[in-house]
């Protein structure tokens, strides 16, 4: 079984739209998204609408929860924040509100005997910073019973292995943080027989295209030139 993993669209509904595409390229089984559909990105109730309409099962993620709760509750109070959340919060209509909060913290799938874990944050908390070298990942991992842990919100891909435990960041659709102005998504590929291969695909997409309509909004240059540079 091959899933499609994707995260951190964050209101880009031109990135989204390319990572469909390349996800419908691979010929998958099934796609999961681990949530953060709005915040930063102009086109907050666009990406919902898609992600509805192509019923991809959805998690919960931080940002989502602050937009719900009209507060900085799981978000940091920064400069591009105090923004971009009132104004998501102004944006996003109620009838999403009411779709964003009800969507579950976490996902989990029994394929071909293996565990798969799906969380914005970490399975305890929706907005923890899971990287593949920190100690609380390794500590996460060592307390995580499942077999695979798909996580995402850092922006930053990543694969590792903890004993015979599989840690997997996806990265981010709408706002990569890599340097470059990409979306990430993972490739989880599970045997018959239980192997589980990950791979993390980079697409391209048109950028220009989501930073022209954040000048014509008036959104801070900080939002607009980090999608062009591909980094926060």
């Amino acid at each position: 079984m091959k899933i499609a993993a994707i995260s951190d669209i964050h209101g880009n509904l031109y990135a989204l739209m390319k990572v469909l595409e390349d996800i419908d390229e691979q010929r998958v089984d099934k796609i999961v998204c681990l949530g953060d559909l709005v915040g930063y990105g102009p086109h907050p109730n666009e990406v919902i609408a898609l992600i509805r309409r192509r019923e991809i099962p959805c998690i919960k993620g931080n940002y989502d929860a602050s937009v719900v709760d009209g507060e900085y509750t799981f978000i940091r109070n920064t400069t591009i924040n105090s923004f971009s959340l009132p104004w998501a919060v102004n944006e996003v209509r109620v009838s999403n509100k009411y779709y964003l909060d009800s969507l579950p913290l976490k996902l989990e799938y029994s394929i071909n005997g293996i565990n798969v874990v799906f969380t914005h944050g970490s399975p305890t908390k929706i907005n923890e910073y899971l990287f593949e070298d920190g100690e609380n990942t390794s500590q996460t991992m060592q307390d995580f019973s499942g077999d695979v842990l798909v996580c995402a919100h850092t922006h930053i891909p990543s694969c590792k292995n903890f004993d015979n435990k599989l840690f997997v960041n996806v990265g981010s659709v709408g706002k990569p943080k890599i340097g470059r102005p990409n979306c990430t998504y993972a490739l989880i590929d599970i045997s018959d027989d239980g192997k589980v291969n990950v791979s993390i695909r980079e697409v391209e997409y048109e950028f220009k295209r989501i930073v022209k309509d954040c000048v014509m909004l008036n959104f801070p240059s900080a939002i607009t030139q980090s999608y062009e540079s591909g980094q926060e």
